[in-house]
């Protein structure tokens, strides 16, 4: 039958029980309707398919896959045609697995490089971002799988992230957070979406109306299934009314008793459901078709190959001076040197890379033997095979590795053993290469950063080294950016991101010159955490997550308000030099030469800003509208060609509720980098004639773009409402972390006990991404994580965490009233009861449907 058949034969139980999930990663089947289940994989850069024995997290362990680089290194490559070549190996990897949708990508914005998740987000930038994911979900696609893009939106921490709410004005909503949605969804037409956890503006993303059906599916088109995030389901009928499909992981059955308690008495229509099941029966039924008809498995030494290919255009060079015996004051630079904020003089001779052949080196690190290739979380694939760098350069003859120490240990502790045996190391080579990095539980799913420093004992082991050799090239693994005050002991440093099971391999390849570096940073790395403009709120461990930087968000803060950084969007070296010439701009494009003035080929990637000097109408001095991604021959050039179009000049009207455009002379920019314009042509745009949105407000944070300290008034005008409490209520979306905000004595007690045991973990060496998961998720989420657990007993929590068992109980016996505790425990065990032998008949009542029973 057809979707249509389907439907129409379908029961209104198992209708409901369609859009919700039957085991962790699959939704439930209907043999009898011809409807088989549809299997979830988590997958941004690799496939998290669990064959047997499934938890809700995902967390187990899961079948062989390719490690691709994370989002962040792939981000640097700007190259969507590779990023569509990742999809695609990803849906095959997923077709053999029996998996119908890759969850995934993941391309939330980095609004502040503290966020634990940002190794598996793309860009600061929503345009590099949408583009991106746009590339990937193209690819996986292709193979008639579903992608599921990830999360619906302005999810931007992960501290509280289950219950915080998400305050951001509709501008900044839309030209920031969904813009890179919206031109995914434009783009690659994705088949499914994810929504976050988060409230947005008081609602959650899993049931905001406004979200889901007036932008998502009315303005952009998209005519897909809506997926929750696993455990994201606050109120699943609301959810089903406002457009959400299917909730995930696999909530008891009270989910479906609630449902179809909703749909009888006229809560949900019976139109809204049945959308929602269109929307999932579509979705089986194609990618169903796709995965049956896919016989082979895949090809893993192709798949690592493109993994390598992949690490090794993600490689940025952030400085590149010349060897430390070679400075000479007032001699011209060479090709490659210098480095944002290097501080050092011009080289006499060339840069310190490439090492020529046969460079006596040493290799030190701990990251050397034990990569840092991935992050932690949902995302953690069991790769197929994992290189290390010691054992990539043993099996190498281009360098001679004299010898290897691990200098340090990656937890932070110190060992002066280790440290000292690095140092004599280093004093007998040419040349160190010093592995640094952020250890495994710097970047975790369900935690947030403390601070973006890497860790004292390695850069006091750098410092040590530098004095024994100076020559020194710092290899940098971590999934989102570092302070770099160190960068003045390290002539030459090659940030590797996190570069997946062949980022080993890579990483020499650029090291000895057979690649040249021509990754590009897709987000801003300031001076200091304290220079990023939502330093002082973040993350917030309140109720609201307050977005008062509004649009000045990454380089569109720098930028605008004149704030140094160490390296700029868009930055990075190669091994040769490029210039730009002859730009010709009009609203439509921007045309102009690149030409490889070196003497290697390489690849450069050119990219367009436009803004509006003067504007009436607030606004970033920059904003990203496009790039090339160039190859050439030493000393070739080549006109390219970037197209612009209408919203490359559009803002978002919040009076008009439109795209609107601000008539003037706007400024089109060619350069290297946010910070590195070297070509400019002014285009004049006619105006849509729309009023000013903040005329009559006083706003001068905002227009000067200096936003570090935005008070109560100008972010309540931004608003264009008050400002919501940010206290925490005591609700069914209390937190692990929030009991001991309870009124009761022991949630507080059971509160404290969680702190102090999540402290504990952080500790150690490696840390369990489920303690993060339990630590940051709500009452509410228990019965949607599947356990046998119905609203009466969540009800009950409450209760006891406002007091109601315990100094409750205290103030009835006080006043001889003690019928009222009485009456509560009864009723909360009654109703706790009477709810699972519920589930148990719906259950059974679902079977006989079905033709199981």
């Amino acid at each position: 039958m057809d979707v249509e058949g389907i439907l129409g034969a379908m029961t209104l139980e198992q209708k409901c029980a369609l859009l919700s999930g039957g085991k962790p990663f699959s939704t439930r089947a209907f043999p009898s309707l011809g409807v088989p289940s549809l299997e979830f994989s988590d997958g941004p850069h690799g496939l998290r398919h669990q064959s047997s024995g499934a938890d809700n997290l995902g967390l187990g362990t899961s079948d062989p896959a390719t490690c691709f680089p994370t989002a962040v290194t792939v981000a640097q490559t700007w190259d969507t045609d590779l990023a569509e070549k990742i999809g695609e190996a990803l849906a095959e990897e997923a077709a053999s697995m029996g998996v119908n949708v890759v969850l995934g990508p993941g391309l939330n914005i980095k609004r502040n490089p503290l966020c634990g998740r940002n190794f598996e987000y793309f860009s600061e930038d929503p345009l590099v971002s949408g583009r991106m994911a746009a590339a990937y979900v193209r690819g996986i696609q292709s193979r008639g799988l579903g992608a599921c893009p990830k999360h619906l939106a302005a999810n931007s921490q992960e501290t509280r992230r289950q219950s915080s709410d998400s305050v951001v004005d509709e501008r900044t909503l839309r030209e920031v957070y969904l813009a890179g949605f919206e031109e995914c969804v434009r783009n690659s037409h994705p088949m499914a979406i994810m929504s976050s956890y988060n409230m947005v503006n008081g609602t959650y993303a899993s049931e905001n109306r406004h979200l889901l059906r007036d932008v998502l599916r009315d303005e952009w088109g998209f005519g897909g299934a809506v997926v929750t995030d696993w455990g994201a389901s606050n109120d699943h009928p609301a959810g089903v009314s406002a457009g959400c499909t299917i909730e995930m992981p696999a909530p008891n059955d009270c989910s479906i008793r609630e449902l179809v308690i909703a749909v009888r008495t006229g809560r949900v229509s019976e139109a809204d459901l049945d959308d929602r099941v269109r929307e999932a029966l579509a979705l089986i039924l194609r990618t169903d078709r796709a995965k049956a008809g896919y016989h082979g498995g895949y090809d893993a030494d192709a798949h690592h190959r493109l993994a390598r290919r992949a690490a090794e255009e993600g490689i940025v060079l952030l400085k590149n001076d010349a060897p430390a015996d070679a400075w000479e004051k007032g001699a011209p630079a060479a090709e490659g040197a210098g480095g944002a904020a290097s501080g050092r003089v011009a080289p006499r001779t060339s840069p310190l890379l490439p090492l020529v052949p046969h460079t006596k080196v040493a290799l030190v690190g701990d990251f050397a033997q034990a990569p840092r290739y991935q992050g932690a979380g949902s995302s953690l694939v069991s790769a197929t095979r994992v290189e290390s760098l010691l054992d990539v350069m043993r099996a190498d003859d281009r360098l001679d590795l004299v010898g290897y120490e691990p200098g340090f240990e990656r937890s932070g502790r110190a060992n002066p053993q280790r440290a000292a045996a690095a140092v004599e190391l280093a004093r007998r080579a040419e040349v160190v290469l010093l592995c640094l990095g952020l250890d495994e539980s710097r970047e975790v799913e369900g935690l947030d950063r403390t601070n973006i420093r890497v860790s004292s004992n390695q850069i006091s082991l750098l410092r040590a080294v530098f004095a024994a050799n100076p020559n020194v090239v710092v290899l940098l693994s971590a999934g989102s950016c570092v302070e770099v005050p160190w960068q003045t002991h390290a002539p030459a440093i090659l940030y590797l991101a996190l570069g997946g099971q062949a980022g080993a391999s890579a990483a020499l390849e650029v090291v000895t010159g057979a690649v040249s570096p021509c990754g590009r940073l897709a987000e801003t790395w300031p001076v200091r955490l304290e220079d990023v403009p939502s330093f002082g709120n973040f993350p917030s461990l309140q109720r609201t997550a307050e977005y008062r930087e509004g649009p000045y968000v990454g380089y569109r803060y720098y930028q605008t308000a004149h704030v140094p950084v160490a390296y700029p969007f868009g930055y990075g070296l190669g091994y040769t030099r490029f210039e730009y010439s002859d730009l010709v701009a009009s609203k439509d494009e921007a045309s102009f030469v690149v030409t490889n003035v070196g003497r290697r080929e390489g690849t450069d990637v050119a990219q367009v800003y436009v803004g509006l000097p003067g504007a009436a109408v607030f606004a970033p001095k920059v904003q990203l509208r496009g790039w090339a991604r160039v190859s050439l021959a030493p000393g070739e050039s080549r006109r390219v060609t970037v197209p612009l179009g209408p919203r490359a000049f559009q803002y978002f009207n919040v009076e008009t509720n439109a795209w609107e455009t601000e008539g003037g002379s706007y400024l089109v920019s060619v350069g290297a980098s946010a910070a590195d314009l070297r070509l400019q042509a002014e285009v004049e745009v006619a105006g849509s004639g729309a009023p000013n949105p903040y005329a009559g407000l006083r706003l001068p944070v905002y227009q000067s773009g200096r936003v570090a300290d935005v008070d109560d008034a100008q972010f309540s005008a931004l608003l264009g409402r008050a400002i919501p409490s940010p206290r925490i209520p005591i609700d069914a979306n209390l937190t692990l972390r929030d009991l001991t905000k309870s009124r009761s004595p022991v949630m507080w007690a059971a509160g404290k006990v969680a702190d102090a045991y999540c402290g504990r973990q952080l500790a150690r060496d490696s840390f369990d991404p489920n303690v993060a998961f339990a630590y940051n998720m709500p009452l509410r989420a228990l019965p949607k994580m599947g356990l046998p657990v119905t609203k009466a007993a969540i009800d009950a929590l409450v209760l006891e965490a406002r007091g109601g068992w315990v100094v409750g109980a205290a103030i009835a016996l006080a006043r001889r009233k003690r019928w009222p505790l009485g009456a509560c425990l009864y009723l909360a065990a009654a109703a706790e009861v009477g709810g699972l032998v519920a589930n148990g008949a719906l259950e059974a009542l679902l079977e006989r449907q079905s033709g199981e029973g």
